[in-house]
């Protein structure tokens, strides 16, 4: 009897591992992608971010072989997004639009995520941060707004994201150096965008691409660019390098899916990016976004680029000049 349960235990054993080595051999025999490509959006309809998913997924579509539908899902700074990322299988059938404001999260205490529990495909922006102001507000330039920052800290409120986002970090370092503002958060982009044409707000930080229709109308305008140079489509706006204020952190949109997702489809997905970001459609995007027309960087790339936004968003957190 014990020779009969120890040859029946091997026979199970071995039943096991044959089975196992079947399925595996059957997920690498299987065609890629062999069936939609879930998008999701850490973010509600409008922004930024959902302008990038929809245009991106209309591009690589035909490149896949396959439909990309979008799933917007906001809440928690892109964290309520990333969940759903994470709970699902490292297949390849999830990917996620990751920002430098989500990103900005495992820069704090209560991050949700790991950055190991993410594989970047790509970088597909990289685009500055501005301060807007309403077209008829009474600061005609960034020294009206410095000199009253100044003389009453605490008073002028600025619309952001949220805390804990890469907004925040650069009013914590301005604070720093003595321009001390009122956050005010707004999760909806819309809500964000028209607060100061509302006077809900004084000012605004965010990307030129996310209120182009503003500026084109001549409702909004810049009275600072964050970064080491001024920007050829705003000459007349000063950076905050020449100004003084030595921060720059430029808010980039990338692609992630989970980790453990196996190479060879992350490569296939990076590779139809690619095809993607070079098509006339999505530079033209570039340019109306007012982005870095060299902004793409493939999966291989990416990791670096990303790890090293997060090694700045830690130096800033914590207002350090």
């Amino acid at each position: 009897m014990r020779f009969c349960a120890r040859a029946l235990s091997a026979a199970v054993g071995a039943a096991a591992a044959a089975a196992a080595l079947s399925a595996f051999g059957a997920v690498a025999q299987e065609k890629y992608p062999s069936r939609p490509v879930e998008f999701i959006v850490p973010w509600g309809p409008g922004g930024g971010a959902d302008q990038l998913a929809r245009l991106t997924g209309k591009l690589v579509e035909p490149n896949l072989g396959t439909s990309i539908p979008v799933v917007n899902v906001p809440g928690a700074t892109g964290g309520t997004g990333m969940a759903k990322l994470l709970a699902a299988p490292a297949d390849g059938y999830s990917m996620a639009i990751y920002i430098a404001d989500s990103h900005a999260l495992l820069a704090g205490p209560d991050a949700r995520w790991k950055a190991e529990d993410i594989t970047p495909v790509s970088v597909m922006i990289q685009a500055p941060s501005f301060l807007f102001v309403a077209d008829n507000s009474r600061f005609k330039s960034w020294a009206d707004f410095e000199k009253e920052a100044k003389a009453n800290p605490g008073t002028l409120k600025v619309a952001t994201l949220g805390f804990g986002s890469v907004d925040d970090f650069t009013l914590k370092y301005m604070e720093s150096k003595g321009i001390k503002v009122v956050q005010v958060p707004f999760s909806k982009p819309s809500e964000r965008y028209v607060s100061i044409l509302g006077g809900h707000a004084d000012a605004l930080y965010e990307q030129a691409g996310d209120v182009g229709q503003f500026l084109k109308s001549k409702q909004m305008r810049p009275l600072m660019i964050f970064g080491e140079k001024r920007h050829p489509a705003f000459k007349d706006t000063p950076s905050s390098h020449e100004l003084g204020y030595k921060v720059a952190l430029p808010q980039f949109r990338s692609i992630v899916v989970r980790a453990g997702t196996p190479p060879e489809r992350v490569k296939a997905l990076s590779a139809a990016l690619a095809k993607a970001a070079g098509s006339d459609e999505f530079k033209k995007f570039l340019a109306d976004q007012f982005a870095s027309p060299d902004s793409f960087i493939e999966a291989s790339g990416a990791r670096t680029f990303i790890k090293q936004q997060l090694d700045d968003m830690k130096k800033f957190s914590g207002a350090k000049s």
